[in-house]
């Protein structure tokens, strides 16, 4: 773990519902508990932590649901990182980037969240697993 993980300025957790809506609530949730920790809607840094969100919540609610299961968001900002973490209650679909066929319409999530993300991977859990992804902050 990093420093800037290990003691971190604030902190914001919140469960949702696996579903769609509760993916598109994450994304907007997060810019929003952003822009009241300082980092304005529509900076880089937010835009980009939206989008690592949107990719982390949508694989959890297409790839990891779980009838009867949430999926939790949890932000985490350090001094010059923001560490934004998924959990699902699936354990036994570890994500990995994937080749696509250029004209598939999906499998580019992963991708997206490995060029932004100053690091990524995942964490098991007593139920599911965590998805991580760290932000450099400017």
């Amino acid at each position: 773990m990093k420093a800037e993980t290990a003691t971190p300025i604030a902190e914001f957790t919140q469960r949702l519902s696996a579903t769609r809506r509760g993916a598109r609530l994450a994304r907007h949730l997060a810019v929003h508990q952003l822009d009241g920790w300082g980092i304005p809607y529509g900076s880089d840094s937010s835009d980009a932590a939206a989008l690592i969100v949107a990719e982390l919540a949508a694989n959890a609610v297409t790839h990891a649901h779980v009838p009867g299961r949430d999926f939790e968001l949890r932000l985490t900002l350090g001094p010059k990182t923001l560490r934004i973490e998924v959990s699902d209650a699936r354990a036994d679909r570890e994500p990995a980037p994937r080749p696509t066929n250029p004209d598939s319409e999906t499998g580019r999530g992963l991708l997206l969240v490995d060029a932004l993300a100053s690091a990524w991977g995942t964490a098991d859990r007593v139920v599911g697993k965590t998805v991580w992804a760290e932000l450099a902050l400017r």
